[in-house]
């Protein structure tokens, strides 16, 4: 019997279990895929937003602006990459410099620090590779670009060295409602909790629907992108948006934390949830609306391009409350933009309704909070140096393209949450996500993780379940 079963392992659901793990309780994490942050979480625009798009007096705007600056004393602490690099709302007409006005009230009203309306001319200073036709804009010092991926991770590897159990590859197909507890049928066991988070994102009204009445409905959206090479990754030095509109916040266009640059998204509504398809139209439009913002990106050098779904619901805010049948069972629902930037918030909201329906969480007196992740292309010469003379596994270079080396591979797969599939790797080390995407490296991270898992070869996985690589080793 569980104390709380947390059902799907994206940013939200992580961010739950990383908080509930310090609590005396037994818990768990329920997730369909292979690994943790396989959905929304892995495929956005990676920002931490200032908090000024939220209209004033919804959840979006309180935890927003909360949750931005818990991001921020978090990275660190869990060795995330983040940087602090501060947005810019981009103004091309009068119309566009009355929405930037109104996102400021908006921004001040909502507690973001910070703001300032510049001029033309002062917009052009800090970005002098924007379109020279730019009218103003508006300045957040307090905006951010992070690693969504490696932040999901780093919580739910905190949280299993707290004890939480992460069932993977359990897709949930039925949820009975007991007097007292619930009882769970997954694809490979059945289990008992006396509390539910349905942190399930795309999923999260089935999964309230198996429990009983569900008031709320996903209406999954689609977003494309483009990810370009390092050699553009300095051709912005803030995250660029242009105003919004009645579909989102657009599509922008900024570096990542990586050195890379990324544009996008569009917005497709009503999608199929298993549909992360794109499609020429799709990419064609983000291409043609970033070059209203700059024309100095060079699509030639695009390494990769990818689609993301977004848990849009039919309601105009997060849907972060108890079920209509039950005050054990937590909806953590409709969680779009600024979904990411409001997760840590958004789990503290999540306890508070669990202790209100009757919880109790005492504090474990010795707990994890952090982490120590080494990325050996971030150390000094002479770190690197002592780091290769105690553990010569970092002197062995697997992927070229971001130098990662066969320690850091070691060091994910012998973590607390290991993956096992070439992406799982990818997402925590690094490999594959340089200019060749993983076409010299990938056969020496598959050979690595038979050898350390004791996988045998031909049942290493590229991701998902079922995505085998080979048929037999030679």
């Amino acid at each position: 019997m569980y104390d709380v079963a947390i059902i799907g392992a994206g940013i939200c659901g992580a961010s739950v279990a990383y908080y509930l793990s310090q609590k005396k309780l037994k818990i768990c994490v329920i997730e369909k895929e292979t690994d943790v942050s396989m959905g929304t979480t892995k495929a956005n625009s990676a920002i931490i937003h200032a908090g000024y798009d939220p209209k004033p007096g919804t959840i979006m705007a309180r935890l927003n602006v909360r949750g931005s600056a818990m991001i921020k004393e978090l990275a660190p602490k869990l060795s995330v990459p983040y940087k602090q690099i501060g947005s810019l709302v981009l103004a091309f007409d009068e119309r566009d410099l009355d929405t930037i006005n109104l996102l400021y009230n908006r921004g001040i009203q909502n507690g973001v620090v910070g703001m300032k309306i510049l001029s033309s001319r002062e917009t052009l200073e800090i970005e002098p590779n924007i379109r020279t036709d730019v009218k103003g804009s508006l300045w957040a010092p307090s905006a951010a670009i992070i690693s969504p991926w490696e932040l999901c991770i780093a919580m739910c590897e905190v949280a299993a060295e707290n004890g939480c159990d992460f069932l993977l590859e359990n897709e949930v197909t039925k949820i009975k409602s007991e007097p007292s507890f619930f009882e769970i049928t997954t694809t490979e066991r059945k289990l008992q909790a006396k509390y539910i988070v349905n942190a399930a994102g795309i999923y999260s009204d089935r999964i309230c629907s198996m429990a009983g009445s569900c008031d709320f409905s996903i209406l999954p959206s689609k977003g494309q992108y483009y990810l370009l090479d390092k050699n553009q990754g300095d051709i912005v030095r803030h995250i660029l948006f242009q105003c919004p509109t009645e579909l989102g916040k657009g599509v922008l266009v900024s570096p990542t934390t990586a050195g890379n640059l990324i544009i996008g998204p569009n917005a497709e509504s009503n999608n199929h949830p298993e549909d992360l398809s794109t499609t020429r139209y799709g990419l064609d439009y983000v291409a043609v609306t970033a070059a209203k913002t700059t024309d100095k990106i060079n699509l030639r050098e695009n390494v990769r391009s990818f689609s993301g779904l977004r848990a849009n619901s039919n309601r105009d805010d997060f849907i972060i409350e108890p079920a209509l049948f039950s005050q054990r069972f937590i909806n953590v629902a409709g969680i779009k933009s600024p979904g990411l930037s409001s997760a840590p918030a958004i789990a503290e909201v999540a306890l508070d309704l669990l202790e209100k329906g009757g919880l109790a969480m005492p504090q474990k007196e010795d707990y994890k909070n952090s982490r120590k992740h080494i990325v050996f292309n971030e150390l000094t010469d002479e770190q690197k140096n002592k780091l290769i003379k105690e553990n010569p596994s970092f002197g062995n270079i697997i992927c070229r393209c971001n130098t990662v080396t066969e320690g850091e591979i070691l060091q994910a797969l012998h973590s607390p949450l290991p993956p096992k599939t070439i992406d799982g790797v990818k997402r925590r080390a690094g490999t594959g996500m340089g200019r060749c995407q993983g076409g010299f490296c990938s056969p020496r991270v598959h050979e690595i993780i038979s050898r350390e898992l004791n996988i045998p070869f031909e049942k290493v996985e590229q991701d998902r379940k079922g995505s085998y690589i080979v048929s037999e080793k030679f």
